[in-house]
């Protein structure tokens, strides 16, 4: 295992940005312009993207400043799928691209949570967004019992899917509360899913988990390792989350000793 030395001790290598795998997506849920920008200042160095979270861009205030700050510090942003959903169940699919090109975005995310729309249909979004975008696509349901119902074949097939069709990379769902997709109801994770995604030779690097609390964190990093991608994290998670990627944390601490 590589390492890197801090203060002579032996901690897990994690790659300087920019980099493409160990990403930490943060979620904004609508907080303070003040708050954003004094977190962002103080940890934007382990954040590697920031979604505003589902349509908050559209009645965020000061939105622009915000993304003004993500751009001084060199941090990516997108705005949240249900927000391409909603744009396409009013067939308003440009007036979405035109408000990603216009806040500058050089990501976008296309999912089919809760939008009534077929795997091959978000396909061609995706292939058409790819053209100008970096896409981040999302596999599974927001309602908890669509995505219980869906066998992880289904789940295997739609992320395959949504690479080929152009996506740079593929969520899976969990929600900001850790309650749906890749969860059940009361937030236990759906241990034999992940098994199965992990083992369908899938290339990890392109993979990214939702993960917006510190026992999906631990799990993940578990399974994979220290630069898993890891998606819906708190602004309160981000230094905790570098703590748990490096092993100087209880819940990981013995992970990386060998």
């Amino acid at each position: 295992m590589s390492t890197t030395l801090a203060l002579g001790l032996r901690l897990p290598s994690r790659d300087v940005k920019p980099r493409t795998t160990g990403l930490t997506i943060v979620i904004d849920n609508g907080v303070p312009l003040r708050y954003f920008e004094d977190v962002m200042e103080s940890s934007g160095e382990w954040v590697d993207l920031v979604k505003f979270g589902w349509g908050t861009s559209l009645v965020t205030p000061r939105l622009d400043e915000k993304i003004a700050c993500l751009r001084r510090l060199g941090i990516d942003y997108f705005f949240g799928g249900t927000l391409f959903e909603k744009f396409y169940v009013q067939n308003q699919i440009e007036a979405y691209e035109k408000f990603c090109l216009q806040h500058e975005c050089r990501y976008v995310e296309i999912s089919n949570g809760t939008a009534p729309l077929s795997n091959e249909e978000k396909g061609r979004w995706i292939a058409h967004f790819a053209e100008r975008f970096k896409v981040l696509s999302e596999v599974g349901y927001k309602d908890v019992n669509q995505s219980l119902m869906l066998p992880p074949n289904r789940w295997i097939q739609f992320i395959q899917e949504d690479l080929a069709a152009g996506a740079s990379y593929v969520i899976t769902e969990a929600r900001e509360s850790g309650t749906s997709g890749i969860c059940r109801e009361n937030g236990e994770l759906r241990f034999g899913l992940i098994e199965e995604i992990l083992d369908a030779n899938i290339e990890i690097e392109k993979l990214v988990f939702e993960a917006p609390n510190k026992s999906l964190q631990t799990h993940f990093i578990e399974k994979v390792g220290s630069n898993v991608n890891l998606a819906n994290v708190p602004f309160a998670d981000i230094i905790p989350l570098e703590t748990l990627r490096l092993g100087l944390r209880s819940d990981t601490f013995m992970l990386f000793e060998s």
